[in-house]
């Protein structure tokens, strides 16, 4: 099956070295250059930080949960007020998630039928539905550029009839996602799964490429397997993907996650860790993480990281932002926030410059042992 969007995307492979690839995504809200990490609007904001905030970072993409935006604004306002783009100020290109992962993870307050899911909100306990055509439904109101199949998330652990169920089942809402959606100017991304079984990680990303979509994801990483787990299946799974369609690894987003995952040939990642870190008095060095609540910080004259042009980095010391945070203010969350996402960013776009010149093996390596150094 055709997705009828490719009028409006396109992607063009730039450059590839061994496994780690440099692309060119357009979108109808501009392009995103390839590898990239996107920052987590959750609810159609990046935590403790306005549009503008995101922007100066040169974040190119951004992501929101259509799941919280179906509960807590209702997407039909958003609708009302033209859509996402409009809704929250941002111009640049939105990817949703399906809500899947969301629905799944409550475990006791969903029950998974062949027609959908039905859950509560744990807030208010009211009963929801969402089923793939809900989902769709869903995601074409909130009128995001990229938008996200529903899925079945099988939990860490889990034995193997569990997983390829959840698989089967995902396979065939993808059939009734694509068939429900109907705006040309989205982009429809089916999901792999088959959670930590090499069989059915290759029968999913078999079934799943056999729809012409603008990009492909890999899920069910991410949910508590160990590390060296994780780089298997994403090595196993991406060049199983069509080459020249992006590759899209869910729920991933540390300084070492984006080495591993571009090395294994994926092109765009996510993460609400940055904010969530950074909420926690944590930030992101070329040398791995620090925390800024560390009394080594106290009368430290530096900014976060030498060098970095983030505006925390470009107008305050360490000093000042321990201050902060000490005495209560939510400006050091904003701060640390902004570092964080910048971090982020600009070091995807620095793997990107090292796959283009051919250098991104040392580029990897080097970097590798200082972030875990």
């Amino acid at each position: 099956m055709r997705d009828n969007a490719h009028d409006y995307f396109k992607f063009e492979l730039v450059h590839e070295c061994n496994q780690a690839r440099a692309g060119i995504l357009t979108t109808p809200h501009g392009i995103v250059k390839t590898p990239i990490f996107m920052p987590v609007g959750t609810n159609s904001a990046v935590k403790t930080l306005t549009c503008d905030q995101i922007v100066d970072t040169g974040a190119q993409i951004m992501l929101s949960n259509s799941y919280h935006l179906y509960l807590r604004a209702g997407t039909k306002l958003i609708k009302q007020f033209g859509g996402i783009h409009s809704w929250m100020n941002w111009h640049k290109p939105v990817l949703t998630d399906s809500g899947g992962f969301q629905v799944f993870s409550l475990g006791h307050l969903n029950k998974i039928g062949e027609d959908g899911v039905e859950f509560r909100d744990p807030k208010d306990g009211k009963k929801h539905f969402i089923s793939p055509e809900i989902s769709m439904e869903i995601q074409q109101d909130i009128g995001a550029d990229i938008i996200m199949a529903f899925d079945q998330c099988a939990p860490y652990p889990c034995d193997y009839e569990t997983a390829k169920k959840a698989m089967e089942r995902t396979h065939r809402w993808l059939e009734r996602c694509f068939k429900a959606k109907t705006n040309p100017r989205q982009a429809l991304f089916p999901i792999v799964q088959g959670a930590f079984f090499d069989d059915l990680r290759e029968e999913s990303a078999k079934v799943i490429s056999s729809y012409d979509a603008v990009g492909y994801a890999i899920g069910g990483v991410s949910v508590g397997e160990p590390s060296e787990m994780k780089n298997h299946l994403v090595e196993f799974t991406a060049p199983l993907l069509p080459k020249d369609k992006p590759r899209y690894l869910m729920g991933v987003g540390t300084p070492e996650d984006l080495l591993d995952g571009i090395k294994r040939g994926i092109d765009m990642f996510d993460c609400v860790l940055p904010t969530r870190n950074a909420r926690h008095g944590s930030f992101f060095t070329p040398n791995g993480k620090k925390n800024i609540k560390n009394k080594e910080f106290s009368d430290d004259e530096r900014p976060l990281v030498e060098g970095c042009n983030c505006f925390a980095c470009r107008n305050h010391s360490r000093a000042y932002i321990r201050h902060l945070w000490r005495c209560g203010e939510s400006t050091a969350s904003t701060l640390l926030s902004i570092h964080n996402i910048q971090f982020l960013v600009e070091f995807s776009q620095k793997c990107r410059e090292a796959v283009i010149s051919d250098s991104f093996d040392e580029f990897y390596n080097e970097y590798y042992n200082k972030l875990l150094g």
